[in-house]
């Protein structure tokens, strides 16, 4: 009898370990977009799967690295420098990796092991928020936090949540109360509720009504709303919603473009001036602002939200027109009148595969949206570095309909 309840204990555990890996809503998830959103046509959702699971297995062999120890993964930074990670990555990698579990059967192991390399590199204030960066040792570079990275951790651990649950070795839902409030307490401006740069700009900062446009992500904030109960992500929203209406009536009315960073959000937003954080470009549509058409088009994807369709119509207009609906004709970087960027005629995917997205908002751009998925998938992964590969990778999930909320 002793050995027969054994077996029976032992069975029980391996089927619990089974149920721990296997996943509630497996890739491909053809997920129903708000109606009138489209995808691409020309191809079959078979095809259309198959060339982001492909795709996927090419990005994690190259970017999904163990740690020193062997229990964490990171996201490979891929570029010059002394630069192991940084927080930025490891949100991109967290959703990408809960969102192909079911097309990997180590998803759940590979999420896991990024979990704990974030973990166990918190922020100097806010202990749930992560240290933007790491070196090739290890060790954090500076103790401060950068919002997007955070933001799409949490929005990662949702889910997680919704993808093995929270009742094994990592409860993923309660670490994404914990991140959202940090994100909330040190990462959002709660006089104006707006977004900050990262953790250390103080409420006597010069820059504390200064913000990075590619943080807004409006459908994780609606994600975090409906976790915590936390009304106060809808003023985030709403907030910030206005804010991209003035900024581009104002200083974009015939491109729709945002810059990467803007000033005085409290009164009198504007783009800010040259160097004003990492280049003489921060005042335009640059590396930072070329996420937002994707980022805001996932709002109208998701929920619907009228607001996200008003910006990227605006935006998909403009491209079209100045590109003459040729993707080729896409540059790396815009002006807030619509011109290129000096010395920027070349193919940035960072750039691509937004307005890729964005176009999916109207039925109008149809052609022009099979064109660009064509033209995305041509480019291969060994010529481009993790932050263009990345963000293809993401758009290519939400291209194909399988983005879900978290």
């Amino acid at each position: 009898m002793l050995k027969k309840g054994i077996t029976l204990l032992l069975m029980l555990l391996i089927c619990q370990s089974l149920n721990a890996q296997s996943a509630s809503k497996p890739f491909p998830q053809h997920t129903i977009y708000t109606k009138g959103a489209i995808l691409p046509n020309h191809l079959s959702r078979q095809s259309l799967d198959n060339s982001v699971r492909i795709f996927y297995l090419q990005w994690k062999s190259r970017y999904v690295k163990q740690a020193a120890d062997k229990n964490q993964s990171y996201i490979w930074f891929e570029r010059p420098g002394n630069k192991q990670c940084v927080s930025e990555g490891q949100g991109y990698g967290m959703i990408i990796v809960a969102m192909m579990a079911g097309a990997d059967a180590s998803a759940k192991t590979v999420y896991d092991a990024l979990f704990r390399y974030y973990q166990s590199h918190p922020a100097r204030k806010g202990q749930y928020l992560m240290a933007w960066a790491q070196d090739k040792k290890g060790n954090n570079t500076d103790h401060s936090s950068a919002t997007d990275g955070d933001m799409d951790i949490a929005y990662s651990l949702l889910l997680a949540d919704k993808q093995w649950g929270s009742n094994g070795s990592i409860n993923y839902l309660k670490a994404a109360k914990l991140l959202i409030a940090d994100i909330m307490k040190y990462e959002i401006n709660r006089k104006q509720f707006t977004i900050l740069l990262g953790n250390d700009i103080e409420a006597d900062s010069k820059d504390y009504f200064d913000t990075r446009t590619s943080d807004f992500m409006p459908s994780h904030f609606k994600a975090f709303k409906a976790a915590t109960g936390d009304a106060r992500w809808d003023k985030v929203t709403d907030n910030t919603y206005g804010l991209f209406a003035h900024i581009q009536q104002k200083y974009s009315p015939d491109a729709g473009l945002v810059p990467d960073f803007i000033r005085q959000v409290n009164k009198n937003p504007r783009p800010v001036g040259p160097m004003y954080l990492e280049s003489k470009y921060d005042g335009c549509y640059n590396y930072n602002a070329c996420r937002v058409p994707w980022r805001i088009a996932a709002d109208y994807l998701l929920y619907g939200d009228e607001r996200a369709k008003v910006i990227t119509a605006k935006i998909n207009r403009w491209i079209r027109s100045t590109s003459n609906d040729d993707p080729d004709n896409i540059s790396a970087g815009y002006t807030l009148a619509g011109d290129d960027l000096p010395t920027r005629h070349f193919e940035a995917l960072s750039f691509i595969a937004p307005f890729t997205v964005s176009a999916m908002t109207d039925s109008k751009n149809q052609q022009w949206l099979n064109h660009t998925w064509d033209y995305l998938l041509h480019f291969k992964l060994k010529d481009y570095d993790y932050y263009d590969n990345s963000i293809k990778m993401l758009n290519m999930i939400i291209l194909s309909g399988n983005y879900w909320r978290g």
